[in-house]
């Protein structure tokens, strides 16, 4: 109780015309220190920020990249050729055709269609600093 009704009386200041005003705790200088750590700290938190959203964007392209081969063997399951079975991948998902490598296989009445992507890490800053991540995805159905 002692503590509250000390930080009370740093609180409350009569000014001289008897309104209470704040006390001030903090000095012109200590507010530019505060400023200057902020603005030595601020770069950091925006490259932690481009960080993060490059590992989402990495994260998707591996989610669309497990989808294509999933529809890319559907295709070859049902009997379509290795082009087909490549547009099918290319088409289901939002991937670069020049950086997509697929290879089909039909061995012991299973098809197996393995995918490649190189995905390039493009966000600013970040993009530099980590080399293109490279996805590979696997599916394996029974031929119909």
């Amino acid at each position: 109780m002692i503590w509250i009704c000390r930080r009370l009386a740093e609180w409350r200041v009569v000014h001289e015309s008897g309104r209470p005003r704040r006390a001030r705790h903090h000095s012109e200088q200590q507010r530019g220190q505060a400023t200057v750590e902020l603005a030595l700290l601020m770069p950091f938190f925006a490259l932690m920020l481009l960080a993060v959203v490059q590992v989402g964007l990495l994260m998707r392209t591996r989610v669309l990249v497990t989808h294509s081969a999933r529809e890319a063997v559907r295709s070859a399951a049902v009997g379509a050729n290795d082009a087909d079975v490549r547009s099918a991948a290319i088409g289901a998902a939002e991937l670069d055709p020049d950086r997509l490598m697929v290879q089909v296989q039909r061995v012991a009445g299973n098809a197996t269609v393995r995918l490649t992507y190189r995905d390039p890490t493009d966000v600013p800053l970040v993009g530099m600093l980590v080399a293109d991540a490279v996805f590979e995805a696997q599916a394996t159905m029974r031929l119909e």
